[in-house]
């Protein structure tokens, strides 16, 4: 098992303390942001650690490459872009706050999901779609890292599969941008060129997620140990416990306990480095 951190300027001390409090046997560097702890043990404090030097980590087992993936499945608010759709199009029309409020609480798996959803998506009853189109245009940022990431996991010849409990709009954009293989979210209904306040069709909600995943994956013939999941909140931790390595991007705590790797100081790419 090898311990390898992520982050700019890493300085020396840390590496070696690190180095010390895991029993490596020695430190190789990966590149200008990324060393190996070579030989390690998994010893609690890695984290209280890795947190006070502002950088990442993750235990990574001996000889594991990118390309024992087939694979990669990702959520895209606050994951894949740097934004919740919802809380954009909710500014929309003046209701953001309340809208987050909700947002916040079903990240931390305070409130159910479904839930969550019927009462964000009924505060956008009357709105132009149009406000959609303002969103993706205006707000719409991919998180650092996303784009790479995403491309090399396609030249390593890797599944890409993009889930979320956001919405479609934004979904099959981002597909045909990126590459995704497979995109699934959530159908805003519409009528007379505005937003009902409904959604239509089957709910992606957190099992949902983890279905898609299970589903491809068999279809693949893939084990959970070749399957990587990535997310930010409560509601991917199903999808986390049916792949074999999970990578939380700037998560909530909720999920973060459940990852193999958090991702809050690097950029989504830095993912690849794990397995150089």
């Amino acid at each position: 098992m090898n311990l390898v951190v992520l982050g700019t300027d890493i300085e020396t001390p840390v590496l070696k303390n690190l180095a010390r409090h895991s029993g490596a046997r020695a430190i190789e560097q990966i590149d200008a942001s990324a060393f190996r702890l070579v030989d390690t043990q998994r010893r609690d404090g890695v984290a209280e650690l890795c947190d006070a030097a502002g950088v990442d980590f993750a235990f990574v087992p001996t000889g594991r490459r990118l390309t024992d993936f087939g694979l990669f499945v990702t959520d895209m608010d606050s994951t894949l872009i740097d934004i919740e759709c919802i809380d954009e199009i909710a500014d929309q029309c003046g209701k953001k706050d309340q809208v987050a409020e909700i947002t916040e609480a079903a990240m931390r798996g305070e409130i159910d999901f479904r839930e969550s959803l019927n009462r964000r998506v009924a505060l956008l009853e009357g709105l132009d779609a149009s406000a959609l189109d303002t969103v993706f245009r205006e707000r719409l940022q991919l998180n650092p890292g996303a784009r790479e990431l995403i491309s090399a996991l396609k030249a390593a010849g890797i599944v890409t599969v993009l889930v979320s409990g956001g919405f479609t709009y934004f979904t099959e954009r981002l597909k045909a941008d990126l590459g995704f293989d497979h995109a699934y979210a959530n159908t805003l209904e519409r009528a007379d060129g505005k937003l009902t306040g409904r959604v239509c069709g089957p709910v992606v909600d957190a099992q949902a997620k983890a279905d898609h995943l299970i589903r491809i994956r068999n279809q693949l013939d893939l084990s959970a140990e070749r399957v990587m999941a990535a997310g930010d909140g409560a509601n991917d931790l199903p999808m986390f416990r049916a792949a074999g390595f999970g990578v939380a991007f700037k998560a909530k705590p909720v999920l973060r306990a459940h990852a193999d790797c958090s991702l809050n100081y690097s950029g989504l790419d830095a993912v690849l480095k794990l397995f150089a």
